[in-house]
């Protein structure tokens, strides 16, 4: 399908943010925006919804990347009833995109009456939820090039149902699979197995956004609850990626807020050596920031820079992360947008102040449109040094948003930097300046903490040191002293 591209050039200009940019003269970052949609129209019954993408890099440093965005049609006369995934793709960065195909290793799985039988993935870690007749499938998946395995590794969470109903007291699980781009094909999803508590039993990591690291160990935020309970926390899970498995390590801080459910669908970015965690909260927006991505501060409320409140609330926000800045798109009440489910449009996006966690009011843009239609389940993509996307879709509850003019498109917002994001490109000194020997220590010191938790072993091989004979042997079997 040739994508309907309604261009829309703006020049964004981001002046500095004094103290928060530590005098860098090259913190002036902008972006021009490209507004395209990939596919539209829906039958009334259904439509496309969680609409995100990984780029995979090409494989001659002079080509361009291709693109392979996941998504799945909801039941618009239910309540967060999603069906398999389906996936489709773009070459090159062309202007067509294929016709989404349906996954069928996303196919439900299904509870059968049968004791011996094994259960859907995930279900193990609390079986007495379940029932024969449930049903599970993968939802909020958000795929990422993963670049110390060759791959693309996408993750979300289970989602139950009984008689086609959500089940909220459920098994819900951490679900992944891997694309392998030589087979240009999905695994089939498996669950990341966390520790045997009740707290653990209702964990996913639906709709976030995760920090690979350099040695291919993965930060990845998660909300849990006891299954019994109602409210919410987060935590970072550092996970442990061999290329097909994903296994838990250890995870940090757990975090959440005695109001309603808690701090949910969180995501993580780093920015100039520092991790910044945001939170969705019934009323508000949440921030905090960590030095090593696993103990954070405490959670403040996101506010612009006068000290007013953002207006986010009962919604994900997402990172957009260049060496010269950090930005947050979210949506927001006082929009003139009253006549969106909770908000949840138009999409904005908007300069950080990394020191006081506030967003700067007027570097505030619109960079989806609202059509009546919420844009609150989006993804953010990093394409290549140069570009950034931002893509959603219009949700096409509750009945009568079309009436504004939505159509179920699917947006892919293009950010096209006047300079080549560093941090993308790998650089740990993306300011440019020198170091002095003070520095370069401390850089070291730096380098020995980046390393020191890869001799962590995953939690079932811990103290499992296998059958094997040690090397200090002579060979009539005496121990070498």
């Amino acid at each position: 399908m040739l994508a309907q591209t309604a261009v829309l050039w703006m020049f964004l200009s981001i002046a500095s943010v004094n103290a928060a940019d530590d005098g860098n003269p090259r913190s002036d970052v902008s972006f021009t925006l490209e507004q395209t949609v990939a596919h539209q129209g829906y039958d009334g019954k259904q439509c496309w919804v969680h609409a995100r993408a990984g780029a995979i890099p090409a494989s001659d440093p002079a080509g361009q990347p291709s693109v392979v965005m996941t998504m799945q049609k909801l039941l618009l006369s239910g309540s967060d009833v999603f069906y398999p995934l389906h996936q489709t793709r773009l070459e090159n960065l062309g202007d067509s995109w294929s016709d989404p195909v349906e996954l069928s290793v996303f196919n439900r799985q299904r509870v059968v009456d049968d004791t011996s039988a094994p259960l859907p993935g995930g279900a193990s870690i609390a079986p007495d939820l379940v029932q024969a007749g449930d049903e599970t499938t993968v939802c909020d998946f958000a795929p990422k090039w993963h670049a110390a395995s060759q791959r693309l590794l996408g993750i979300g969470q289970t989602v139950w149902y009984r008689n086609n109903r959500v089940m909220h007291a459920s098994p819900r699980g951490i679900a992944y699979a891997v694309f392998e781009p030589s087979q240009k094909q999905w695994s089939d999803w498996q669950t990341v197995k966390m520790p045997s508590q009740a707290k653990f039993q209702n964990a996913g990591a639906g709709s976030v956004q995760r920090v690979d690291l350099p040695g291919g160990d993965v930060l990845l935020p998660i909300y849990f609850r006891n299954p019994t309970q109602s409210q919410y926390s987060v935590t970072i899970v550092r996970c442990r990626f061999d290329g097909h498995t994903l296994q838990y390590v250890q995870h940090g801080d757990e975090l959440t807020i005695p109001v309603k459910r808690g701090l949910y669908e969180p995501s993580l970015t780093q920015f100039r050596g520092r991790y910044y965690l945001t939170m969705r909260n019934d009323d508000h927006g949440y921030v905090c920031t960590s030095d090593d991505g696993l103990h954070f501060d405490t959670p403040r409320r996101w506010t612009f820079d006068d000290g007013s409140d953002l207006g986010n609330y009962n919604t994900q926000q997402h990172w957009v992360m260049h060496s010269d800045g950090l930005f947050l798109v979210y949506t927001r009440r006082g929009a003139n947008n009253d006549h969106v489910f909770r908000h949840r449009a138009p999409l904005f996006i908007a300069r950080v102040d990394p020191e006081t966690l506030q967003v700067i009011r007027e570097t505030e843009q619109v960079v989806v449109p609202e059509h009546g239609a919420r844009l609150g389940n989006f993804g953010v993509t990093e394409i290549s040094p140069t570009e950034t996307w931002v893509t959603v879709t219009e949700w096409m509850q509750p009945h009568g948003v079309e009436k504004h003019g939505s159509d179920n498109r699917v947006y892919v917002a293009k950010l096209k930097w006047d300079r080549p994001n560093q941090a993308w490109l790998g650089d740990s000194n993306a300011s440019g300046e020198s170091t002095t020997p003070s520095e370069s220590e401390a850089n070291a010191e730096t380098a020995w903490k980046t390393i020191a938790p890869y001799f962590s072993p995953p939690q079932k091989f811990v103290d499992d040191f296998g059958d094997y004979s040690s090397p200090l042997t002579f060979e009539d079997g005496s121990l070498v002293k």
